[in-house]
């Protein structure tokens, strides 16, 4: 195994950890409504016997600023993804219509802030997590390497260095993304 190999591949892996959390945020609203709010919140749909994606059953869109429309390819459905949205973690109030689901976003209380902020700082947590799974494999591989006389001792050193180098980085970046996310969730 290339050691400059290694490196890119926890590099990678560090990214898609911050990519992940980035997504995440997008569905912690901040008082507007964007179709990420449930999009990404992986909300689950019983429908046909088994379960769904939301966007995979259904189109959904933001037609005013404080309201979003999900609009089911089957109206058969509209029963049951208005049920899922109920009871996923927003708190949120769907109301069915013909062939549409409108859901207020209604304004952000001072309480649910705090609720929001704190599920912001479970997820950066948890992402941290993950950064350090990810720093754990790349030192792993470095004592491999070495076993396997890939590199030299100093070599693993440098490898293990690097590692922990990227790790402060990322996990710089998860701090810095969930600090903007809650100013940004705090604005009134």
């Amino acid at each position: 195994m290339d050691p400059d190999e290694a490196i890119l591949e926890v590099e990678e892996a560090m990214i898609k950890c911050v990519d992940y959390l980035n997504h995440e945020f997008t569905g912690v609203r901040t008082g507007k409504a964007s179709p990420a709010l449930i999009e990404n919140l992986d909300v689950h749909v019983q429908a046909y016997g088994g379960v769904s994606k939301l966007k995979s059953i259904a189109v959904i869109s933001s037609p005013e600023p404080r309201m979003l429309m999900v609009q089911p390819f089957d109206p058969a459905t509209t029963r049951d993804i208005e049920r899922a949205i109920r009871e996923c973690k927003l708190g949120l109030n769907p109301a069915a219509a013909d062939r549409s689901i409108r859901v207020p976003i209604p304004e952000l209380s001072e309480e649910r802030r705090r609720d929001m902020v704190k599920l912001i700082k479970q997820l950066a947590e948890e992402a941290k997590v993950r950064l350090r799974a990810t720093r754990k494999e790349g030192m792993d591989n470095a004592k491999k390497m070495k076993s396997g006389n890939f590199i030299t001792e100093d070599g693993q050193k440098d490898f293990e260095e690097e590692v922990q180098s990227l790790t402060n980085k990322y996990t710089k970046k998860v701090e810095e993304l969930a600090v903007a996310k809650e100013a940004d969730l705090m604005k009134v």
